[in-house]
């Protein structure tokens, strides 16, 4: 599967064996083993050495990265250095707050970098962290910018619009994906839902997850339905060059391409 096409990113501590199993079964399109926040201190060489053997057994189809510990961090080098040869797809880089950070661990690791922007400084060069050579990604850290941001947990979205618009601009600028951040209310089936319309309608391609009971709510918001799917193979039958008139609407060349990626990500994720 293309990374463009993941609606729902799963994170998982990379020290939880039980939970590295069952992610072999689970319906998520991307695992992210974790080594960063989701691992004790004395856990981190544990965890490393867990994530390799992980990453080389493999999650099926899915797409599969390790997110790292940021530079400075006594653990950040020997992951770098352990993702050189493993079976990885991507890095995870977190608190990315200029390009130099994606260059060295691209350099190193030989793996494409997903950055995440977690901080006001990271969404203002969000656009020269995605234009870097090795970043593939990016990702939102709404809980670290809300800090940074001093936006209350308990506020809405509203403060992070702009932060968020901005990420997708950054990303579509530099023609890469780009994912919302985790939602935290894990028992809030119908708050995910409301975010992951949010999320969608910003022009987010997925959501990163923090628990495989977000999945199935995440690939319904982010994939396309039924509907969309007919209208859109509808609309390429009636298409005939130009613009026209489409069942009471204009169209032209752009919206067959847009009917056209629609139909491409729901046969790339089996819908």
């Amino acid at each position: 599967m293309h990374l463009r096409h993941a609606r729902s990113l799963l994170f998982l501590p990379a020290s939880n064996a039980r939970a590295i199993a069952k992610a072999r079964t689970l319906s998520c399109d991307m695992v992210i083993l974790d080594l960063e926040d989701a691992v004790a201190d004395d856990a981190k060489e544990a965890a490393r050495a867990n994530a390799i053997a992980a990453l080389a057994e493999g999650f099926g189809s899915r797409i599969a990265a390790a997110r790292i510990n940021v530079e400075g961090t006594p653990w950040h080098g020997a992951e770098m250095v352990a993702l050189k040869g493993s079976a990885a797809d991507y890095v995870v880089l977190p608190k990315v707050e200029h390009p130099k950070q994606v260059r060295d661990v691209f350099s190193v690791a030989q793996k494409p970098v997903i950055a995440m922007i977690e901080s006001a400084r990271g969404v203002l060069a969000a656009a020269d962290i995605a234009a870097t050579e090795g970043c593939a990604a990016l990702f939102m850290g709404n809980n670290d910018l809300r800090k940074d941001l001093n936006i209350p947990a308990s506020a809405g979205r509203e403060g992070l619009a702009f932060a968020m618009q901005s990420v997708v601009l950054a990303a579509r600028a530099a023609g890469l994906a780009v994912f919302d951040g985790v939602y935290n209310r894990l028992g809030d089936a119908p708050g995910l839902a409301d975010e992951c319309r949010d999320g969608h309608a910003l022009g987010f391609d997925g959501k990163t997850l923090i628990h495989p009971n977000q999945i199935a709510v995440a690939n319904d918001a982010f994939g396309p339905d039924a509907q969309a799917l007919d209208d859109a193979r509808r609309l390429i039958a009636a298409a005939t060059g130009g613009a026209e008139r489409f069942e009471g609407a204009m169209i032209e060349t752009m919206h067959v391409e847009q009917a056209r990626a629609l139909i491409a990500r729901a046969h790339a994720v089996g819908a």
